[in-house]
């Protein structure tokens, strides 16, 4: 019989494999936010008189732009690109309204979710050195 072999020491872990919270935090809101948008297109259609080319054009645009920067956020842009959305969802109120309203609660967990995953992150980074210096 053979013996398992051991787990690697944390140290020997590389942490570029864990998983980012902020990142991941991130992303839900743009998934959520994306959600949100593609479902203010049939709103701008009935309610606000829009276009339809025009609604369907920014409302469906601007959830998939939502999906694609949730997918993207693994470079430092995509998080600036993601305040740009936030801003474009909360404009988004001068045609309907409520999404004043909706776009400022999405920029607030957005903003949340970017400002909690750093410290997290930095919090993280400095325990791993702690740990190490320890271990020696």
């Amino acid at each position: 019989m053979t013996e398992p072999a051991p787990e690697p020491a944390p140290e020997q872990v590389p942490t570029n494999t864990e998983r980012s919270p902020r990142r991941g935090m991130a992303a839900a809101v743009l998934s959520l936010e994306a959600v949100t948008l593609g479902l203010t297109t049939p709103v701008m259609i009935t309610i606000a008189d829009v276009d339809t080319s025009l609604a369907l054009t920014v409302g469906l645009g601007l959830a998939v732009v939502c999906l694609l920067l949730a997918g993207m956020l693994r470079a430092e842009w995509a998080y600036l690109a993601g305040y740009v959305v936030q801003v474009a969802a909360v404009a988004l109120g001068f045609v309907v309204p409520v999404m004043f309203v909706l776009g400022a609660v999405f920029a607030a967990l957005w903003t949340a979710a970017d400002q909690l995953g750093r410290k997290i992150e930095r919090e993280r980074a400095a325990a791993w050195a702690a740990y190490r210096a320890e271990q020696g």
